[in-house]
C-alpha cells in the first residue's frame, strides 16, 4: 500500500475484507485486525480498532461486532469500515509551549511537568494537544479518524523533556513508521535521565520483560507473562553514585507505557518521587539529609526527564538531534544529593 492510498483512506474513510486463516482461528477480534497487514501500513493502532468495533463499524457473520473480545472460527469473514476523519474535538487552547524545533513537517517540544499530552478522561481540556491544535492550525494530520496532531509517541504527563509530534499526514506516517521499529533499523534514539532509589550493583545492563496491566490496580502496569504483554527492552547505565540514590540514563529499545517506571522498580530501583511504582521507599525520604529531603519533598513527581531525542526526518532525511537540559526542580535535586557527601 502506498504512502498515496494511506492517505486517500485517511482523506475519505475505507473499507477492509479479510478472512480468517486456520492458524488465526481463536483470536480475539481486535487483535486479529491489528495484526492485518493491511491496517499496519494504514496506522491503525489496536486501540483505534477497539474503538471502531464498539462503534459497530465490524462486521462478522453478517452482523455488528462490538465485543474486541469476540473470539475467532476459521473461514470467518471480518469487514472493516474506516470513516473519514472528523473535525478535530478538541479545542484550541493558548498554552504556552517550549518549541526546539519546527518546520512545515513537524515540531519538537520540550514538556513541562504537568502537561497532560492527549486529553483524556479528568483532562478534557489543557492538554498538549489543545496547545497544539492552536500553535499549528490548519495543517495538522487527519491520522486516526480525527484531524488533530499525529502523536506517534507520549511521557507521562509528570515527567519532563522532549516529545516530536507529526503536523502533516507524511511526517506522522514516517514518524509512526519509526517508532516503530525502535530503533532496531532506522534511526532513532530516546534517553531518559532517571534519580532511582539505591544504587545498582553494575555500571549498566538490560532490562527484558514483557509489560501487561497490573491484575488488580488497572491504572497500573506491571511485568507479565509473555501471554498476557508486550515485549519491553530498557538499557540503562550508572552516571552518578549518590549512596541513598543514583542517578541512572535509560535508553528505550521499545516504548511502553510506564517502561522506565516499572522496569527501574522492577530491578529494585524506582524512580524518586513515584508515587505509583515506588510507594514502599517512601521512609528512605527521611533519612536524607534536609535540603535534599526538602528538594524530593518539593519534587511531588517521578524525577524522570526525556533528555536526549535522535531520529531522521520523514521527509527531507536530514538526521537530527536534540536534548533538554534538566528542569529546575531536577537540577535541585540532583545539587542536593550531590551536596550530601553519597
Amino acid at each position: 500500500m502506498s504512502l498515496n492510498d494511506m492517505q486517500q483512506i485517511d482523506a475519505g474513510g475505507a473499507q477492509f475484507a479479510f478472512t480468517v486463516a486456520e492458524e488465526a482461528a481463536g483470536a480475539r477480534l481486535d487483535r486479529y485486525l491489528a495484526e492485518r497487514p493491511e491496517l499496519v501500513a494504514a496506522h491503525l493502532s489496536r486501540s483505534r480498532i477497539k474503538g471502531l468495533i464498539e462503534e459497530g463499524r465490524v462486521g462478522l457473520r453478517g452482523a455488528a461486532a462490538r465485543d474486541p473480545a469476540r473470539k475467532l472460527a476459521a473461514g470467518d469473514t471480518v469487514t472493516l469500515e474506516v470513516p473519514p476523519p472528523e473535525p478535530a474535538e478538541p479545542q484550541a487552547e493558548d498554552i504556552a509551549l517550549n518549541v526546539v524545533f519546527e518546520d512545515a513537517h513537524l515540531i519538537v517540544i520540550d514538556k513541562p511537568s504537568g502537561l497532560v499530552v492527549h486529553p483524556a478522561s479528568g483532562h478534557e481540556t489543557g492538554t498538549l494537544v489543545n496547545a497544539l491544535i492552536a500553535h499549528c492550525g490548519e495543517s495538522l494530520s487527519g491520522v486516526g479518524g480525527v484531524k488533530k496532531p499525529g502523536i506517534v509517541h507520549r511521557i507521562d504527563k509528570d515527567t519532563t523533556g522532549l516529545l516530536v509530534v507529526a503536523k502533516t499526514d507524511a511526517a506522522h506516517h514516517g514518524l509512526a513508521a519509526l517508532f516503530a521499529d525502535h530503533g532496531r533499523t532506522l534511526s532513532l534514539t530516546r534517553e531518559y535521565l532517571a534519580f532511582v532509589w539505591g544504587v545498582p550493583d553494575r555500571a549498566h545492563g538490560t532490562i527484558e520483560t514483557y509489560l501487561g496491566r497490573h491484575n488488580i490496580q488497572r491504572e497500573k502496569m506491571a511485568v507479565v507473562p509473555e501471554s498476557r504483554g508486550r515485549e519491553a527492552i530498557t538499557h540503562w547505565e550508572k552516571i552518578a553514585d549518590y549512596g541513598v540514590a543514583s542517578l541512572i540514563r535509560c535508553q528505550l529499545e521499545t516504548g511502553r507505557t510506564h517502561q522506565i517506571r516499572v522496569h527501574l522498580a522492577h530491578i529494585g530501583h524506582p524512580l524518586i518521587g513515584d508515587s505509583t511504582y515506588g510507594a514502599g521507599f517512601k521512609t528512605k525520604v527521611a533519612k536524607l539529609p534536609d535540603a535534599a529531603r526538602m528538594a524530593v519533598e518539593k519534587l511531588g513527581r517521578q524525577a524522570l526527564h526525556a533528555a536526549t531525542l535522535g531520529f531522521e526526518h520523514p521527509v527531507t532525511g536530514e538526521e537530527m538531534m536534540f536534548e533538554s537540559e534538566l528542569p529546575a526542580d531536577l537540577a535541585a535535586l540532583m545539587a542536593t544529593l550531590e551536596g550530601q557527601g553519597g
